[in-house]
């Protein structure tokens, strides 16, 4: 009777057991692929100092979030998604969501200064005699110009350093499908994640700031030269290209992309 009371308890013990392993195992894996709230602070890595107003993206999830008075932030994320720390003066880092980060609350993130270089700036002289009706005539004029052209859905950048802007026109206006084709066939992945980026307003007010193309780069997981031929093939100029907000660069690409998705839908009708 002993011995029975013994095996029953033993087997009781080892339900138990797996019904506790198993109830952790799922939350486990729920908490790995449900997004959730995680908590952290951004320091200075020079001296703790806290950070204030730095810029944090989900770059899986395209959300986005700022460090309040006391340095802290929470955004949505699951484990694996990873997080995009930008700051005016202070190097940009990337940190990976773990499971331990979601098990045992908040972090603390330390961002490190950047070293400034200032890069030669030329500066060429412009005389004024004082009279303005002289000097508005001296003054330069640097015109940077957008053609619309009668029947076609889209306008095109053009400026006195574009030799080739017309060219461009006419070879868009001749083949009009080619060059939206060649610049966005193999980039679906990215361009899928324009219109979630779009609708967020903190990362809009983020990018309106932004001129580096950092911050664009890696929510598009797109390279600079990638970006800078989307728009050029675009026909966007090159003064645009070089002094335009990531915003501006943002609203751009889209509109190129959803030309895009019309000609290769109509394009798909005409085959059937």
């Amino acid at each position: 009777m002993k011995l029975h009371s013994y095996i029953l308890f033993f087997c009781f013990g080892l339900f138990i057991s797996f019904s506790n392993a198993q109830g952790e195992k799922e939350t486990t894996k729920k908490t790995e692929t449900t997004p959730t709230k995680v908590k952290g602070k951004v320091l200075n890595a020079k001296d703790n100092t806290i950070l204030e107003n730095v810029n944090i993206l989900n770059l899986n999830q395209i959300k986005g979030t700022t460090t309040n008075k006391e340095g802290v932030f929470q955004i949505t994320a699951k484990v694996n998604d990873t997080l995009y720390f930008s700051y005016l003066g202070f190097e940009t880092i990337n940190v990976r969501v773990t499971e331990d980060w979601l098990k045992f609350g908040d972090v603390t993130i330390s961002m490190t200064e950047q070293g400034i270089a200032l890069d030669e700036v030329t500066v060429t002289e412009t005389s004024l005699t004082g009279f303005l009706e002289i000097d508005a005539k001296r003054a330069p004029i640097y015109a940077t110009r957008r053609y619309k052209i009668s029947g076609l859905p889209k306008g095109y950048e053009a400026g006195d350093s574009e030799p080739g802007a017309i060219t461009n026109i006419l070879e868009s206006v001749f083949n009009p499908a080619d060059f939206l084709y060649n610049t966005f066939g193999k980039k679906g992945k990215s361009m899928r994640k324009l219109r979630q980026v779009k609708e967020q307003d903190e990362i809009r007010t983020l990018l309106q700031s932004k001129y580096d193309r950092e911050t664009l780069m890696n929510l598009l997981q797109l390279d600079k030269l990638d970006i800078d031929a989307i728009l050029r093939n675009c026909q966007y100029s090159k003064t645009f290209i070089e002094t335009a907000n990531d915003l501006q660069i943002l609203d751009a690409i889209s509109e190129c992309y959803e030309e895009y998705k019309i000609l290769k839908s109509s394009k798909e009708k005409n085959k059937k």
